[in-house]
């Protein structure tokens, strides 16, 4: 199983930063009794892992030699590889950079570098098929991509960074088989590579036929890519029990707006 993490990004919202903003340290973890930083990255891969994958792409752009450096030829037992976006061109073009390390027998798991979400199980919660969206409740969707099920969970729409958003729940990672991937890859490329955002490509993909399942698992999440949200990320890890390899069981609803604070309006068991 694939994991493609797409760490192209120039992090602007976060910067200056002398390092990529994937490799923020954020909380910490304990190896071999002792104690030290954990890049935000490490939590996506960690999730990844927890998920089945054993095989990990990053997307980077050339100039992040950085995240090569950091992780090398892997992450523990798992292989890690790298694909390069030339330029910033959007999510859809750094994610289908993989493609050709993707055979149609594969399953792929997707996430986004700069975000903490819980639980750490959430993608074991995605079944295997075609096009599966973990999905967390925040108090702002508007930011986000808010997803609209339908009553048997099915996604209707994806509603992308929209002021009327008509769902509380955002996608924050998702599910496919290598086979939905080209698919989607072939789609985006009819569509004259246009979709920069995830979600308007599968809300073409849906128009044409296409089928995709929102399961919504998610306890927490936080946008690490802005001051605000690094700070939530550190509330959000030292709110809990401490657990060795940074590992910490959420409580609450996270999220909010790119410069605004997150908050937790109640707890919930996470």
């Amino acid at each position: 199983m694939w994991g493609i993490i797409p760490a192209a990004g120039r992090g602007s919202r976060i910067q200056p930063l002398a390092f990529s903003k994937e490799l923020l340290p954020v909380g910490s973890r304990v190896e071999a009794g002792v104690e030290r930083p954990c890049a935000v990255s490490e939590y996506l891969l960690e999730r990844m892992v927890a998920g089945g994958a054993d095989k990990i792409a990053f997307v980077i752009s050339p100039g992040k030699s950085d995240i090569m450096e950091y992780y090398g030829a892997g992450h523990g037992s798992v292989a890690v590889v790298y694909a390069v976006q030339p330029k910033a061109d959007g999510l859809c073009d750094a994610i289908f950079r993989a493609a050709p390390l993707i055979a149609a027998s594969d399953q792929v798991l997707v996430g986004l570098p700069d975000t903490v979400w819980f639980p750490r199980e959430g993608f074991t919660t995605l079944p295997d098929g075609d096009l599966s969206f973990l999905l967390f409740p925040v108090d702002e969707p508007r930011y986000f991509d808010a997803v609209v099920l339908d009553g048997n969970d099915r996604v209707v729409e994806i509603q992308v960074k929209r002021e009327d958003a008509a769902s509380q729940w955002i996608w924050g990672a998702f599910k496919l088989s290598g086979a939905t991937f080209h698919t989607l890859h072939d789609l985006w490329l009819r569509r004259g590579r246009a979709d920069e955002f995830v979600g308007t490509l599968v809300n073409a993909y849906l128009a044409a036929g296409g089928e995709a399942v929102g399961v919504r698992a998610g306890r927490a999440y936080v946008d690490v890519g802005t001051f605000n949200g690094y700070r939530s990320a550190i509330g959000l890890l030292s709110a809990r029990s401490g657990v060795a390899g940074g590992a910490i069981a959420a409580a609450g609803r996270w999220g909010g707006g790119p410069e605004s604070a997150r908050s937790v309006p109640h707890a919930a068991g996470g």
